[in-house]
């Protein structure tokens, strides 16, 4: 960061303009609801696919939705890029901000003679059929026919949601090849930053996650006459089950560790009858891929005690793991080179507890990611905001690392 001549000079004032007008699509409220593949969402992407083209890049809209702008000509290029799909109420910056940062940047250096840069918004990153769709499918995780069979809550496949492309130009790939690296731009979606009133973050790496599909089998009876000695709840088992991992995680896991239990469903959920059955999911993140395979032992052989001491049982099935990913060094440190430079003593290096489309570019090429604070840690929800005034200088700081990283070597 020693010659500002290498920073991008982008506009900050055009980016906030495109990303208030995104804003607009989908708009409720505070927050904005563009599911992935609705009509709002196509509409959205058709804007990204005019302002691509204004900009003098080349739009490529692949079979699975991502959108990408590509700089004329031949070569390699760096790629800048997120997600513009929300959640069902999602806010107004998770992933967009990441897209509109990158448009801006591949603008900028193209106006100015800069280093070949190009964007892309990915599709379907929030899950609507699986999480990070758009990603996986593009980096050769997830094959495309594979991916088309998957379905909505609604029922709805993939293969069925994907003909909307009305506006949109005619299907054409765009390998994976075709760039040297990946950085993404987001909101951080929790409270550190905020909180110790700090304004950039390096993102050194991204969580795994492990999940599991968890029941305890009782015994199903009435609440009135069954006494407590003699009930095998399944609820009572879970509530146990829930206090004896909290005990024993707390002497493994560290301050990064988190773990969830969700979507739980009592059988027959009934006021007076005790539950027979508790079926709930159980997910658990770290960036200590080591770390979450003990925790999973720990995990099943807790439930196996608690549904011996209880006279139940318990099975389990549908495990899932994503290995955690390491950003690379080269592009953390232009990272924070250039953060120093532009937040001196108000940034820091952490983790991602949150995945991103980051993951799946990392195994096809050099990847790093750069957070900005959440106001009060909230995403995924209406109040989600993030200062505009940060929003600014992330991207500020993102263009000064790009600028530095592509910089011919010094004679």
């Amino acid at each position: 960061m020693k010659n500002d001549q290498r920073r991008i000079p982008i506009r900050t004032e055009r980016m906030m303009n495109d990303l208030d007008t995104m804003r607009g699509f989908g708009a409720c409220g505070t927050g904005v609801v563009r599911p992935a593949f609705s009509e709002i969402d196509i509409r959205s992407r058709g804007w990204l696919v005019e302002r691509m083209e204004a900009a003098g890049l080349e739009v490529h809209v692949d079979e699975i939705g991502n959108v990408f702008g590509i700089p004329p000509g031949d070569g390699p290029c760096f790629l800048v890029g997120s997600h513009s799909d929300t959640q069902p109420e999602g806010g107004w910056l998770d992933g967009v901000y990441g897209v509109v940062a990158g448009l801006e940047i591949a603008r900028a250096s193209l106006e100015t003679g800069g280093p070949r840069i190009a964007c892309v918004s990915f599709q379907d990153e929030e899950g609507r059929f699986t999480p990070l769709t758009g990603s996986r499918v593009w980096t050769g995780r997830l094959a495309p026919e594979a991916a088309d069979a998957l379905a909505d809550s609604a029922g709805v496949t993939l293969a069925e949601a994907r003909r909307n492309r009305d506006g949109l130009p005619p299907a054409s790939a765009v390998s994976p090849d075709r760039f040297s690296g990946f950085l993404e731009i987001h909101i951080e979606q929790g409270p550190v930053l905020d909180i110790a009133g700090e304004r950039i973050g390096v993102v050194e790496s991204i969580v795994g996650i492990r999940s599991q599909r968890m029941s305890f089998v009782g015994e199903q009876n009435h609440a009135g006459t069954t006494p407590m000695a003699m009930r095998r709840d399944a609820f009572q088992a879970l509530v146990a089950f829930t206090a004896e991992i909290g005990r024993r995680f707390a002497g493994m896991i560290g301050p990064a560790t988190v773990w969830t239990i969700g979507q739980v469903a009592l059988h027959p959920n009934a006021t007076s009858i005790v539950p027979g059955r508790a079926d709930f999911w159980l997910q658990w993140r770290d960036g200590d891929d080591a770390l979450l395979d003990r925790m999973r032992d720990v995990i099943d052989a807790t439930a196996g005690e608690v549904a011996r001491d209880r006279g139940l049982s318990w099975s389990k099935s549908d495990y899932s793991q994503i290995a955690a990913t390491r950003s690379d060094p080269a592009l953390v440190e232009a990272l924070a080179g250039a953060a120093e430079q532009l937040a001196p003593g108000a940034w820091r290096r952490m983790p991602s507890g949150a995945l991103h489309d980051a993951a799946n570019a990392s195994t096809r090429m050099p990847m790093a990611m750069l957070f900005v604070p959440s106001i009060g840690g909230r995403s995924h929800c209406f109040d989600e905001d993030t200062r505009r005034e940060d929003l600014v200088l992330g991207a500020e700081v993102l263009a000064a690392a790009i600028g530095t990283f592509l910089a011919p070597p010094a004679r």
